[in-house]
């Protein structure tokens, strides 16, 4: 990836405090001195790569790419999608987007997760795409289900996927989570509350869309996500470039 200039600094007063004592594992996790904000160079304005043409037909179906087609995973059917945007409401294009997630049970495929919820033999819970010329993704999947966690005396985790998304920087990366709609456990999860305004966790939830449901099928939910940016600089009251 080319070096595309300078990225625009990070808004942290939109970021959760690392520091919360309600979210026990943060106490011994956080940054203890103050942090540093240093302007964006090479190693973070330029980008990874990897081989769009790995991507197999069923990477995006998480009902169906864990058996490869032989046998389709139990649970509520769903579509999630949207678009992935920079802060200047630029598409982000044929980047790579990847996400994990628990079960209809809300058991993980992973060996250390010893939640009484059964395993799908038919489910892996892990699904990649890449976002088309206009920055859309999209991934046909099962609604995870909700689990207990350790972290005070009865704490739930909301249904949740958690995402990841590369950008065209190293700079751009995020690792974020997508809750659902009407989910009553949002509102008693300590994660989801470092986030103190509300509006921004109001953007961590998506909203049901019927526009793009299928009839006697699934339910769709829309999730757009916001990278960070890139400045750019005006000549002949033009963005350059364009």
């Amino acid at each position: 990836m080319t070096d595309l200039g300078p990225l625009i600094p990070r808004n942290r007063a939109i970021h959760p405090d690392a520091y919360d004592p309600g979210y026990k594992t943060s106490v011994t996790r956080s940054p203890n001195l103050p942090l540093l904000s240093l302007e964006s160079g090479p190693s973070e304005e330029t980008g990874p790569t990897f081989g769009h043409n790995k991507l197999g037909a069923l990477d995006n179906n998480l009902i169906l790419n864990w058996t490869k087609g032989a046998a389709p995973a139990v649970g509520e059917r769903i579509l999630m999608h949207g678009r992935v945007l920079d802060e200047m409401g630029r598409p982000v294009r044929n980047t790579l987007v990847e996400i994990w997630q628990a079960n209809a049970g809300g058991r993980y495929r992973h060996k250390k997760d010893t939640y009484f919820a059964p395993l799908d033999p038919n489910f892996g819970g892990c699904g990649r795409t890449i976002t088309d010329e206009n920055g859309y993704y999209e991934f046909l999947t099962i609604r995870p289900g909700a689990y207990p966690w350790p972290n005070r005396g009865n704490d739930w985790r909301p249904m949740h996927i958690h995402v990841s998304v590369y950008g065209h920087s190293f700079g751009q990366r995020l690792i974020t989570q997508m809750y659902f709609e009407g989910d009553p456990l949002i509102n008693h999860c300590p994660i989801a509350a470092t986030i103190k305004d509300r509006a921004s966790l109001d953007r961590l939830v998506a909203p049901l869309d019927f526009s793009m449901s299928r009839p006697l099928d699934y339910l769709a939910y829309k999730f757009d996500i916001v990278l960070r940016g890139r400045r750019q600089t005006m000549f002949e009251n033009k963005l350059e470039g364009m």
